[in-house]
């Protein structure tokens, strides 16, 4: 993967003299005390991380923990105090007024958490917005503002005022405001916190749905656990203005880095984190359809299972055959296709495990991870979901 963006030892302290500041965060004086001594506030120490092309890395941590202050720094809104930021191997921080007004109309593009929009202008218009400002004819820019309407799924919304839309329809204008302008890395500072729940929940699923079709890079903040993990390629964790722990979802939660980390996490509803890929096992006992029961029987004897999956030569899901199919069938003379099951319940890889508990408990065989394609890629058992929920209380 390439690295879109760097981000190395960024500091930001807020304050007349903010230089003065920093060996007092080194010596790992408090930013209560700091505050009371000097004056200043510190809102970011000693940053670093990478982030990849097309990633969806998400920053998260409490209020006060300088997630929304770094996310500031990307597009210079904040001017680091120390410390670089490489976008494709530029270092942004040293750039002058015409670099940085280019960096932001082409490059980076933010979605604030209130929406932003201008109450006089229609839905269209404030996707345009962005285009106006550089000068694009009208035509053109009213082409490519419908065009990311249809994107966020309000077509036939155009002549509409932001007032007289939901706030997840607001949320999905200024979503497409900042697509407009075709920017190849996306800041979302909070843009779900001001929904209610359920709108909420059907925003991050429309933005999976969107980074799915786009590729964007997006660096997403949040203070919402549940959300972080939903989302977030990598998860970055910040407390106090540094930074504790960068990590996959699954890295974080099998392995926090601090004790901080472990009580972050304590109540996180792993359904809504862990996707089927997760959970899932080796497909073992898998038989050819080419292959005859006796094979099947061998094959079920020999793992142990009563029952097996059935796969073409390009290893893509057929059925299944129990040991009690396979038995009959071969004294009757059948085929394994004969006797073998269609009626198996697939998932995808990507399917989380809160969305697959009722196939797990309604279905009588295992569930099957396809790909595409019906490629099988693993198994999973009902013991599978069931030790994914609890696996906290186990370690405990």
């Amino acid at each position: 993967m390439t690295v879109k963006l760097k981000i190395e030892h960024v500091s930001k302290i807020f304050g007349p003299r903010p230089k003065k500041v920093i060996p007092m965060v080194q010596d790992g004086v408090s930013k209560e005390e700091i505050l009371a001594k000097t004056g200043h506030t510190v809102g970011v120490y000693d940053a670093s991380m990478e982030i990849m092309e097309g990633e969806t890395f998400v920053i998260m941590g409490l209020s006060g923990s300088g997630k929304s202050t770094l996310i500031r720094c990307l597009n210079l809104l904040n001017r680091p105090t120390s410390g670089a930021i490489y976008v494709d191997g530029e270092n942004v921080v040293g750039y002058n007024k015409n670099q940085l007004k280019y960096y932001r109309q082409k490059k980076i593009a933010m979605v604030f958490q209130h929406f932003g929009l201008f109450s006089h202008r229609t839905v269209l218009e404030n996707i345009e917005y962005g285009l106006e400002v550089r000068g694009m004819p009208k035509v053109e820019r009213q082409q490519i503002a419908q065009k990311h309407l249809e994107t966020v799924g309000l077509k036939g919304y155009e002549n509409q005022y932001p007032d007289e839309l939901s706030g997840g329809m607001r949320q999905r204008v200024g979503i497409a405001r900042a697509l407009a302008n075709d920017p190849d890395i996306l800041l979302m500072d909070e843009p779900f916190s001001a929904l209610d729940p359920l709108i909420r929940r059907e925003m991050q699923l429309e933005l999976l749905d969107i980074q799915n079709r786009l590729q964007k890079t997006i660096i997403f903040i949040t203070h919402d656990v549940n959300e972080a993990f939903k989302i977030g390629d990598r998860v970055a964790v910040m407390k106090d203005g540094k930074v504790e722990q960068i990590g996959t979802p699954e890295e974080i939660l099998d392995k926090p880095a601090s004790n901080y980390i472990s009580e972050f996490i304590r109540d996180i509803d792993r359904s809504k984190i862990l996707q089927a890929e997760n959970i899932m096992m080796k497909p073992y006992g898998l038989v050819s359809l080419k292959d005859g029961l006796n094979v099947a029987i061998q094959v079920m004897r020999e793992n142990g299972i009563s029952s097996a999956f059935v796969a073409d030569r390009k290893r893509q899901l057929q059925g299944i055959v129990t040991i009690d199919q396979a038995i009959e069938g071969r004294k009757q003379k059948k085929s394994l296709q004969e006797v073998m099951s269609t009626d198996v319940k697939t998932v995808r890889p990507d399917e989380y495990v809160q969305d697959i508990i009722p196939y797990v408990l309604d279905s009588k065989y295992p569930l099957v991870v396809t790909g595409e394609d019906l490629t099988i890629m693993g198994i999973i058992l009902r013991v599978h979901v069931l030790a994914s929920l609890i696996s906290d209380n186990i370690e405990e």
